[in-house]
């Protein structure tokens, strides 16, 4: 039963690949989004482009306001 079960599923094996590959993908976005150090480094990049004028005061604490929101909403597909 065994051979036969793999005989038959081998035409399926690249889509298994497939599903699992989106998974992993999706797995390691999801990680990089709720990275502490990640977010720090938005947050000090953003700081430093208001330093030298680059974006305004405003633009700033929309970037804030963006991570934060990131970092606190729970993260999709996590409750599998």
């Amino acid at each position: 039963m065994g051979l036969l079960t793999l005989i038959l599923g081998l035409p399926l094996a690249p889509f298994r690949g497939v599903i699992k590959l989106g998974e992993l993908i999706q797995d390691r976005v999801n990680a990089e989004l709720t990275d502490v150090s990640s977010a720090r480094h938005e947050l000090e990049a953003a700081e430093e482009a208001r330093e030298t004028g680059e974006i305004s005061a405003d633009e700033e604490i929309d970037v804030q306001r963006d991570v934060v929101d990131r970092m606190t909403e729970p993260a999709p597909g996590g409750d599998d």
